[in-house]
Formats: structure tokens, C-alpha cells, sequence
């Protein structure tokens, strides 16, 4: 077998969420800043925060943090609230919407992000790649869900009882 050390495991593992990102969003997706970021990935762990809570998280100046959920809300990434128990306080979440849309666009193939990352045309030989990196993942996949997926399956189950 190879010598895959601790370095190779974090290149790969970096190439490979790339090739899945242009397989969700196409080459010509525009990423965004560090800062909204940062914020989409801490309110996403961490459903219904006051921006109170994303600041001293994060680290990010107050003013920042809100005008990142400014961004991501005209963006329809998240979706602000008044506090039901402070209504001074606002609450932010990552919207339906968006977790839908990450639902379905991660729902498509790789296979041509694939091809093209390892400059491979051979349909079988891509076959191949593509059966061991489902054998990896089914292998390494948690037992618990991430925070998206647990996002994803109360939206889905909020779906399905409307």
C-alpha cells in the first residue's frame, strides 16, 4: 500500500470539498468573504444565536458580525428573528430556503468534477474512483449528523407536516 501521511490526508481531503463545491456550484460560483462566512458556519452550528452570541464566538467586531447577517439575509442565506423571550434581541438561523437549495444541489453527480480534477476520460477508470470514494465515505460517515444535516431533517420534517 501507500505511504499516505498526516499531510497528504489534509491535501486531499481540502481537493476533494473543492471538487465537490464546483460540482455544487459550478466554476463560476462567486465565494463569500471570510467574514459572512465564518458567521454562516457559526450560526449554522449554532441555530438561533443573537449576534451577541455570533460576535463573541466568531471574534468578529459586533458591526461586522451584523452586517455579515445583513448580507447573508438580503442573500436568503439565513433568516432573522425577534427573540420571543427579549424582543430586543434578534435571533438568527440558517433559512429553509437555503437548506433546501443546499439539498438539491448537493444531490448532483461528481462525475465530471471528477474527470476533470484528475484529468481522467476513461468512464471506467472514473467508475472505479468513484466506487472507492463511496466505499471511503460510507465507512467515515458519523454516527450522529452534522449540524447542516440535523438543520436539513427538521426542515424536511417541517415540510412534510405543512
Amino acid at each position: 500500500m501507500g505511504d499516505v501521511d498526516a499531510l497528504d490526508l489534509i491535501v486531499l481531503g481540502r481537493q476533494l470539498t473543492k471538487i465537490g463545491e464546483e460540482a455544487m456550484r459550478g466554476s463560476k460560483a462567486e465565494s463569500l468573504p471570510t467574514g459572512p462566512t465564518l458567521v454562516l458556519r457559526d450560526v449554522l452550528a449554532h441555530p438561533d444565536s443573537s449576534i451577541t452570541e455570533v460576535t463573541a464566538r466568531t471574534g468578529l467586531p459586533q458591526s461586522y458580525a451584523s452586517e455579515s447577517v445583513a448580507r447573508l439575509r438580503e442573500l436568503g442565506v439565513v433568516e432573522t428573528v425577534s427573540d420571543p423571550s427579549d424582543g430586543r434581541r434578534t435571533l438568527v438561523r440558517v433559512s429553509g430556503r437555503h437548506l433546501r437549495n443546499v439539498a438539491r444541489m448537493g444531490a448532483v453527480s461528481v462525475d465530471v468534477a471528477l474527470a476533470v480534477a484528475v484529468g481522467e476520460t476513461d468512464p471506467g477508470a472514473i467508475g472505479t474512483l468513484l466506487v472507492s470514494l463511496d466505499a471511503l465515505a460510507e465507512r467515515l460517515r458519523p454516527a450522529e449528523p452534522g449540524p447542516f444535516r440535523q438543520q436539513m431533517q427538521m426542515e424536511e420534517q417541517c415540510t412534510a407536516e405543512s
